[in-house]
């Protein structure tokens, strides 16, 4: 194994992690696929087949973007943010539906439809530019005009693109970015001032969609309330609620029978009538066949990689690295984190799956990315800061 390692440069901890389960995604992938089957048709091996192309893309990406520099990541940022203002757009006009939502777009494949949701760079793209603009505009940031609106600008065409067909990740996003900035020394009251001109942006938005329906300004607008009144009437036991909550509930009992061990890698029963098993309903699905021992250890290894992020994040010297990892690393935890608070009931239903176990290509390509810049970063630290960085705790205390 540190034989491989040493072809990889960085966190070796981070690069255990994340290859452990991109190789661990095959199997579930496979295990989780029957409903898909049943809607699309196909087999197993097809989809498995279709997610490996994604896997090797994933690590090829990760491994490639690892052994760039960091300052040309840097010099990157603003044009990587462009180049996702112009797939958003892209996306708006031409997008191919996929459940009822445009946000993807078709990869033109022999034997083998790939599709990529340009949500999923621009989310990178802004966190990367963002970060280099907190850097830039340091001395600014008490000023509205040269230091708070150059960073609000992004923030809100990002998510106003994306908000049309995907409000949890725009909402996502959203938060995201005001962390970022409150990381970035912006002063709270203005955080609390830019937050709730974000909220009445959205509710105008909506009023606009209310008041000209024939405009569809939000298509899915009944899909998001639907969800939103559905968790609200979740603890009503009456039939019409039981069946409008078929998947939240169904995803709650794939959790209750997975126990302590769970059912055994495919012997799951109820991810054949959980529509997204394999991806927005992954964790109920996991539990189900691996039990809450093994549903633990998951959780533990989404907060070590954070821990190994936020701690590469400290010890390097360079603000733009340090705000770029913190960003990457609570966007990665974050999604993941939705995606389990989705299964266990406590959020309505939303389309966000789990980093790097998930069947879905470019949520997959573009988390492997992210940890390639993260690496990117950790690999240029200076060799005896990277030694205490990467030792275990016991020997930087002996130390």
């Amino acid at each position: 194994m540190r034989s491989y390692l040493s072809y990889l440069k960085g966190d070796p901890v981070i690069w255990i992690i994340t290859l452990l389960m991109m190789a661990f995604s095959l199997v579930t992938v496979y295990s989780f696929v029957p409903i898909l089957i049943k809607i699309e048709g196909g087999s197993p091996f097809l989809y498995l087949f279709k997610h490996l192309i994604y896997v090797v893309l994933g690590f090829g990406a990760m491994y490639a973007i690892h052994r760039i520099q960091a300052k040309y990541i840097s010099q990157l940022a603003k044009f990587a943010y462009y180049l996702g203002l112009a797939l958003l757009l892209f996306t708006w006009f031409f997008g191919a539906e996929v459940n009822g939502a445009g946000r993807w777009i078709r990869i033109p494949i022999p034997f083998v439809s790939l599709t990529f949701q340009s949500s999923d760079f621009a989310k990178l793209a802004l966190i990367l530019y963002l970060s280099k603009l907190l850097v830039k505009k340091q001395p600014k940031l008490d000023n509205w005009r040269d230091g708070v609106f150059p960073l609000l600008l992004p923030i809100a065409a990002t998510c106003v693109l994306i908000l049309k067909d995907n409000f949890s990740t725009a909402a996502m996003l959203f938060m995201l970015s005001m962390i970022m900035l409150y990381i970035g020394r912006v002063p709270f009251l203005k955080l609390l001032t830019m937050a709730g001109v974000g909220v009445a942006a959205v509710f105008m938005i909506i009023g606009l969609h209310l008041a000209l329906p024939e405009a569809n300004i939000l298509p899915r607008y009944d899909t998001w309330m639907n969800r939103i009144d559905n968790r609200v009437d979740a603890a009503d036991q009456s039939i019409e609620s039981l069946q409008a909550n078929q998947q939240a509930n169904n995803a709650k009992l794939a959790i209750s029978v997975g126990s302590v061990f769970g059912q055994g890698v495919g012997d799951g029963k109820l991810k054949e009538f959980l529509p997204e098993a394999y991806a927005d309903f992954y964790y109920a699905t996991f539990v189900e066949e691996f039990g809450f021992v093994s549903a633990f250890i998951l959780v533990l290894l989404y907060l070590i990689l954070l821990y190994r992020i936020i701690r590469f994040a400290l010890k390097t010297q360079d603000l733009f690295q340090s705000y770029v990892a913190l960003g990457i690393g609570i966007h990665l935890l974050t999604q993941a984190s939705v995606n389990m608070l989705v299964c266990t009931g406590v959020f309505p239903v939303t389309g966000q799956n789990m980093p790097f176990l998930a069947m879905g290509g470019s949520a997959l390509v573009m988390a492997c990315v992210s940890i390639g810049v993260v690496q990117s970063f950790a690999k240029e630290l200076p060799k005896n800061e990277q030694e205490q960085q990467f030792a275990s705790p016991e020997e930087n205390e002996i130390d």
